[in-house]
């Protein structure tokens, strides 16, 4: 590995990592459209020891999150960024985080039997107005420039609106939903950009947190944390696949010229191999458990993203595959655009009569319905590719 992996705009492995994670998220939230999903799919119950495919899906995302940080925030000091513009970039990229996470779960809630706009309706409006604030515009310096700014300040508006007519089928304002996707993922972001921004290329501070992490996870499932128990976001479980993620990268960059990035494949691998035995020790004593946040479920999960990342590695940088996932390289690329395409689908489906639920169950039922969904998951890629040169691709 060469010593400039920090400045590199792009890693290929991380991004292919990342497309493969985002590819699997829009299957799996596919399911709910087809019938009798095999069990080791689909999302496991609360209260059931059991890890679905499903449940590695959040964790994987997480730990390319967490590979991502060193490699964003180390360009921007490259580019001249100061620590204050670099501190304020990830305030505001956890704040647009939350904020959609926090809107979206709204807007696919119940509304009240009173409410002005249908929920397909409020659906596609708040997109219309996240989409409106946070698109990468071309950058311009006539009359466009002024354009793009207006379009932002109507997406603010738009947004402002809806939030304050909402109201849910029990007449209650907009509230914080801590289930919500991109309310976790901005949590985690957050922890991790902070963690990075506070010890930068300091492995051993980043192992001492992971470690911390770890053991508020234990407390956690324990019932131990007191007060703080259901006010600390995961337990701590959700920001240590971050942690891991942060770990693995700068492994790349400190010790892959060094001890060759053969051996250092191998370490990760042996690492995944150590966590996937930590998770059968520790099913001993705890269930494995994605909605629990169990240590279990934080073992098994992260093997498996240290095992799948190897992997990748060794497919896309070292043996050139990159072409071979070229099909589905926006979700990589454009990860945001493509998570928030089907929030799009989904309500113009229902708005035109519930297309997708009234098809044959022929074509519902597993395993045809397994190829409808992944038809499905090709088309929004495919979409996402399409709103990429329309210049349509959200930026936080």
């Amino acid at each position: 590995m060469d010593r400039d992996y920090f400045n590199s705009q792009r890693v290929a492995s991380i991004d292919i990592f990342r497309a493969l994670t985002m590819f699997l998220m829009i299957f799996v939230n596919d399911f709910w459209t087809i019938i009798n999903v095999p069990k080791w799919m689909e999302h496991a119950g609360r209260n059931v020891d059991f890890l679905g495919l499903a449940d590695v899906v959040i964790p994987a995302f997480l730990f390319a999150v967490g590979m991502s940080i060193p490699l964003a925030i180390e360009t921007r000091y490259a580019k001249g960024d100061s620590k204050l513009k670099t501190l304020w970039h990830i305030l505001l990229r956890t704040f647009a985080l939350l904020f959609m996470g926090t809107v979206l779960a709204n807007a696919g809630s119940r509304h009240h039997e009173d409410a002005l706009f249908s929920r397909p309706v409020f659906i596609l409006l708040t997109l219309t107005g996240i989409f409106l604030v946070w698109n990468l515009y071309p950058r311009a310096k006539d009359w466009k420039k002024y354009l793009f700014i207006a379009l932002q300040i109507i997406g603010v508006a738009l947004l402002v609106y809806l939030i304050v007519i909402f109201r849910d089928r029990r007449d209650n304002i907009m509230r914080i939903h801590n289930w919500a996707v991109l309310y976790l993922i901005g949590w985690s972001y957050f922890l991790g950009a902070c963690a990075y921004f506070v010890a930068r290329r300091r492995m051993i501070l980043h192992a001492i947190t992971l470690i911390a992490l770890i053991l508020l996870s234990m407390a956690g499932t324990n019932k131990w944390l007191g007060f703080f128990d259901g006010i600390i976001i995961s337990n701590g479980a959700l920001q240590a696949f971050t942690m891991a993620g942060i770990i693995v990268s700068l492994a790349l960059n400190r010790y892959g010229s060094v001890i060759g990035i053969k051996k250092l494949l191998a370490f990760f691998a042996g690492a995944g191999a150590v966590y996937l035995l930590a998770g059968f020790v520790a099913r001993n004593f705890w269930i494995i458990s994605k909605l629990q946040y169990t240590p279990t479920w934080v073992f098994f999960c992260t093997g498996v993203c240290l095992l799948f990342y190897a992997f990748t590695y060794w497919l896309v940088e070292m043996k050139g595959k990159e072409r071979w996932f070229k099909i589905i390289m926006p979700a990589g690329t454009a990860t945001l655009t493509c998570y928030l395409v089907p929030f799009w689908l989904y309500p113009i489906d229902d708005m035109w009569g519930h297309f997708t639920t009234s098809l044959p169950n022929v074509i519902r039922e597993c395993p045809v319905g397994l190829i409808k969904s992944l038809v499905f998951c090709f088309m929004v890629i495919g979409i996402t590719w399409v709103l990429g040169k329309l210049h349509i691709k959200l930026k936080v």
